[in-house]
């Protein structure tokens, strides 16, 4: 997929004390990415944007 999405979500505590956040993705940006609930993603700063990717099964194989 080549296709880039920019939207502003709201960063929430999980109240776990773990350090993670949770974020809702937008519906568009779910399909766009033929995501669902459970599926893995990577997280990355770049030039200081935050850029998530799918984590895919082929992408775990070596």
């Amino acid at each position: 997929m080549n296709e880039s999405f920019r939207t502003i979500v709201k960063c929430q505590d999980p109240g776990d004390g773990s350090g993670d956040i949770i974020i809702d993705l937008p519906p568009n940006v779910l399909t766009a990415l033929n995501l669902g609930l459970g599926d893995l993603l990577n997280i990355e700063l770049v030039g200081g944007v935050i850029v998530l990717k799918p984590i895919r099964d082929a992408d775990t194989e070596s």
